[in-house]
């Protein structure tokens, strides 16, 4: 099976280190797996952002969203949930930053979709997107 294409979606504000960790760890550590990152890596006009983050969400396999302790504030992740739910693209949440299962959640996130990032369940949660979500 070909490497998942993921849209990380984040807290540009709060959680940018974590987001490069994140995907830092998929390339270069034993997970039984590795992500291509096709996120926004620079901050764009609200103009052009939305017809860009929704065109990348819909060439994925799924949207990965990394929940920080601010979540709350995080508008353009609310929209990327949006954009991947609205495109049949799956979603699931990993605690980041000191988040965990009493933290906000971003609108359309659902807390049982929601795990803690430990690599053998995100692992399985991309396995069951591969197989079961939407393949492209």
């Amino acid at each position: 099976m070909a490497d998942p294409r993921a849209f990380i979606s984040f807290d540009f504000d709060h959680n940018e280190e974590e987001k490069t960790l994140f995907v830092g760890q998929t390339k270069n550590s034993r997970t039984p797996f590795n992500i291509e990152d096709w996120s926004s890596k620079l901050s764009l006009p609200q103009s052009k952002w939305e017809e860009i983050i929704e065109a990348k969400i819909k060439k994925c396999n799924m949207l990965i969203v990394l929940v920080g302790k601010y979540m709350a504030s995080a508008s353009g992740v609310k929209k990327e949930i949006s954009f991947a739910k609205s495109n049949n693209v799956p979603v699931f949440g990993v605690y980041v930053g000191g988040a965990d299962k009493t933290s906000t959640l971003p609108e359309g996130l659902q807390r049982n979709r929601t795990i803690d990032w430990k690599w053998d369940a995100i692992a399985a949660a991309i396995d069951q997107v591969m197989t079961e979500g939407k393949n492209k």
